[in-house]
């Protein structure tokens, strides 16, 4: 009696999810301003290595950062627009019960890795950014270097999610040399780490256009980014 209590308590709690899913109609397509920015990037960075503005280690790093960012971006984007069909959907939600059940009858819990592991990585992580915050720490913050160390360590936090602390190490690079596309990276950044843009993001988005140049492919994004902010 107690399995099916389990199966029922399983089956009632993805529900909602299943009754969601059938409702759900297809998004209307739309390019995305985040998608459109992340394209930008990449097209200024190859502007930037063609000029002699970036060395070829240091293009190579951001253009793999970006490329990361925009296929996570456009994935999730995509899965959004497009409605595609339901019923591997549907077959895992009648899936998931049934294999919980059968782990544990198996084994009294499912053999999940140890959350030590992913604890000791992060750990790891938070270590080799500290080692790299005090090496910047110790240098000239207005020095290439140093501009080089807070492009780096922003990319690494983008890469982890934390937009705020990428943002700030962004602002810390811009302070040694301004570049525009980078201007509106960072700003981009702390408007999601905000949920809006901010009033310094918005200086920093006006910055941005008014240092690129006439044809910068992400001049419309921007536009736009600061036209969200005009609205009421």
């Amino acid at each position: 009696m107690i399995w099916v209590a389990i199966l029922l308590l399983a089956v009632a709690a993805l529900a909602p999810l299943a009754l969601v899913l059938r409702r759900r109609t297809a998004a209307k397509g739309g390019r995305d301003p985040a998608i459109a920015l992340h394209r930008d990037q990449l097209a200024e960075l190859d502007r930037d290595l063609a000029e002699g503005r970036i060395m070829p280690a240091e293009h190579a790093t951001a253009r793999l950062e970006v490329q990361r960012r925009l296929l996570h971006v456009a994935g999730a984007a995509e899965d959004v627009a497009r409605p595609g069909s339901r019923t591997p959907v549907f077959a895992v939600l009648v899936l998931v019960p049934v294999l919980a059940l059968g782990l544990y009858v198996i084994g009294g819990s499912p053999g999940l890795p140890d959350a030590s592991s992913k604890e000791a990585h992060s750990a790891e992580e938070d270590a080799l950014i500290g080692q790299l915050r005090e090496r910047l720490a110790a240098m000239d913050p207005r020095s290439e270097q140093a501009r080089q160390g807070f492009l780096l360590l922003g990319n690494i936090e983008e890469s982890r999610g934390n937009d705020a602390a990428a943002a700030a190490a962004w602002r810390a690079s811009l302070q040694v040399r301004f570049d525009a596309m980078l201007a509106a990276r960072t700003a981009e950044a702390a408007t999601r780490a905000e949920g809006g843009v901010s009033d310094s993001s918005a200086s920093l988005y006006r910055r941005a256009l008014a240092a690129a140049p006439p044809d910068a492919p992400w001049r419309s994004v921007v536009e736009q980014r600061l036209s969200e902010r005009r609205l009421p």
